[in-house]
């Protein structure tokens, strides 16, 4: 049976490469998964006229583009919780509008079984800083010692069923949502497939990178993800 699909495009100032990827998604479901699938493109508040380019892909395919506009720029977390609710079908991913992943790379991964999702992951980020580098291995260990992950690279593509990652509240706000979901699954007894992915150089765009105000609110939401984790736990042994 083939499965349905849901890609949430999560976009902040990427003009330059959104109408690409979207366009690629098209071409790539038109062809494995026609009529069997949407595009959620949220635009995060963008300043630089990605509404606009997102808008005339909407006219040109209404039949499968969706679009979720955030007046102001709420961050990446706000951007997943909204794609994902407005999600309908049965596989769930959400990939950059800056096409640093490559959507094909999805196709081989059009079927998924029950109790298992898919976690792309990226070798050594050259392109960050050693400094962001630090902070994402940083991040890996708090994930394995304290919440349970023992992925590669919680914070790359994932591909989930929609129903699963429904079955539980999500408390974040912040892109440690993605952290959460997957503690939870793996809690669950979910099973992780990792898949190695290439994390391509940017055509255009600028990296929204690392704020020392986004590394404050990441470390309090770490903290707070441990909590919410620890009571998950909490309640499956009830």
């Amino acid at each position: 049976m083939r499965q349905s699909w849901s890609i949430v495009v999560f976009c902040f100032n990427e003009a330059g490469m959104v109408g690409e990827i979207v366009n690629l998604i098209v071409r790539q479901f038109d062809e494995h998964r026609k009529n069997l699938y949407e595009i959620i493109v949220v635009d995060d508040g963008s300043t630089d006229g990605s509404y606009e380019v997102i808008a005339a892909l909407k006219r040109a395919r209404p039949d499968v583009i969706k679009i979720i506009r955030h007046e102001k720029n709420l961050g990446i977390g706000a951007a997943l919780r909204h794609g994902y609710e407005a999600a309908k079908n049965e596989n769930l991913t959400a990939v950059p509008a800056d096409g640093q992943f490559d959507v094909q790379e999805l196709i081989p991964h059009l079927n998924i079984e029950n109790n298992t999702f898919i976690s792309f992951y990226r070798l050594e980020n050259v392109q960050y800083s050693p400094f962001r580098n630090a902070l994402s291995a940083a991040n890996k260990y708090v994930n394995r010692v304290f919440n349970g992950i023992e992925l590669k690279d919680v914070n790359w593509v994932k591909i989930y069923k929609r129903e699963a990652i429904r079955s539980f509240p999500w408390k974040l706000k912040s892109s440690l949502i993605e952290s959460e979901i997957c503690a939870k699954l793996l809690l669950r007894g979910e099973r992780a497939i990792e898949v190695l992915s290439y994390y391509h150089p940017r055509k255009s765009g600028k990296s929204k990178g690392a704020s020392l105000p986004v590394i404050i609110h990441a470390l309090r939401e770490t903290m707070k993800l441990i909590l919410v984790v620890r009571e998950f736990r909490k309640s499956l042994l009830k």
